[in-house]
């Protein structure tokens, strides 16, 4: 522990092998040298450490395999890192799943959170506790509206009533044991290494492959996209300048309707991998029960106070990412057959 204390801050990232962690990892650890990252994972199917090679080398970064049910191993964790400070990223997150496993997510989101935040109160002083939430908390928003902050929840997934928990719990432990609590509640993120489940690598992976690709409902439901790297800007804002005990929304304000944003997709292969046009796999399915119609955040808070707003169109964004993928088939590939698992046992488990 004594060569940890030369650290000022010694920070727990969870989920750090996965989609935003490893984003967020790949962008803190080269520009803060005095802080030890310590990304906590369990690598279940969306974690893959091979996101993260660049930085097996840094004198910083730390890679523990652990889960975040697992109360007495994050105890000995904390206690041999010395802990000051997490970034709560690990959880559940993709609803499809959360429909036919709830407990799972309950287990993970809920549990999860409590056994960190317990952990956290033992460390009396200054200990930052920064929660990662999803605009799904907020349930469906009528048009024109936004959810802000002070509005009130409606959850209507099971992974959204679990992240709902977890959010009460922060700030819960913020009233009662006063510990140093901010919470990020972000739109949908996109971006390099999403695991393909989500809507953009999925488009892209069937689109490649000439498969169906599935579109719940009319397609008309409505979702505000971030790039992943512009998320992570707001969570290290966040974390380093936000008020102890608030809620910082991080949105952009794109409102693009799912079956728009898969004939963008779709009109950007056609014109860099030809033989399309590939709209023509779409294909329309049942409805997933509790579909939210529309999501949309206020964002004044984050943009007013901290100096926080996007920098990448959704235009870029959105043509970098599809490049990215095509650039790194191998990638999307090894996900799929569970290759970045043997990774893990090739490259962590004899050291």
């Amino acid at each position: 522990m004594g060569s940890n204390l030369k650290y000022v801050k010694r920070l727990a990232v969870t989920g750090g092998a996965g989609f935003v962690g490893s984003n967020f990892l790949r962008r803190m650890v080269p520009a803060y040298p005095d802080y030890l990252f310590i990304n906590i994972d369990c690598l279940t199917y969306a974690g893959n450490l091979a996101n993260l090679d660049e930085l097996k080398n840094y004198p910083n970064y730390r890679f523990e395999k652990l889960n975040i049910r697992d109360y007495s191993r994050l105890e000995e964790c904390f206690v041999r890192y010395d802990i000051n400070a997490i970034i709560h990223l690990a959880a559940e997150s993709h609803v499809d799943r959360s429909i036919l496993n709830p407990i799972d997510f309950v287990g993970t989101n809920i549990i999860g959170t409590a056994n960190l935040l317990e952990l956290a109160r033992q460390y009396p002083g200054d200990f930052r506790f920064h929660h990662i939430s999803t605009d799904e908390v907020y349930g469906s928003i009528e048009v024109p509206g936004l959810a802000g902050e002070w509005s009130p929840y409606h959850p209507t997934s099971p992974y959204a009533a679990s992240k709902a928990a977890a959010d009460h719990l922060v700030e819960a432990y913020h009233k009662t044991y006063n510990l140093d609590t901010v919470i990020t509640i972000c739109s949908n993120n996109y971006g390099p290494y999403q695991f393909p489940e989500k809507i953009i690598p999925l488009v892209i992976r069937n689109a490649i492959d000439g498969l169906e690709i599935p579109i719940y409902g009319d397609g008309r439901n409505t979702r505000d996209w971030i790039h992943v790297n512009d998320h992570c800007r707001a969570i290290e804002r966040v974390f380093s300048d936000g008020r102890s005990g608030e809620k910082y929304n991080a949105g952009v304000g794109n409102g693009i309707e799912n079956i728009d944003l898969v004939i963008m997709i779709c009109h950007l292969l056609d014109k860099k991998l030809g033989g399309g046009p590939h709209a023509k796999l779409i294909k329309k399915v049942p409805d997933r029960p509790g579909h939210d119609r529309r999501y949309a955040l206020d964002s004044s808070r984050i943009r007013n106070e901290l100096n926080w707003a996007p920098e990448i169109t959704f235009e870029k964004g959105l043509e970098d990412t599809i490049d990215w993928y095509l650039e790194n088939n191998n990638w999307l590939r090894s996900c799929l057959s569970g290759e970045y698992m043997k990774y893990y046992e090739r490259n962590y488990l004899n050291r």
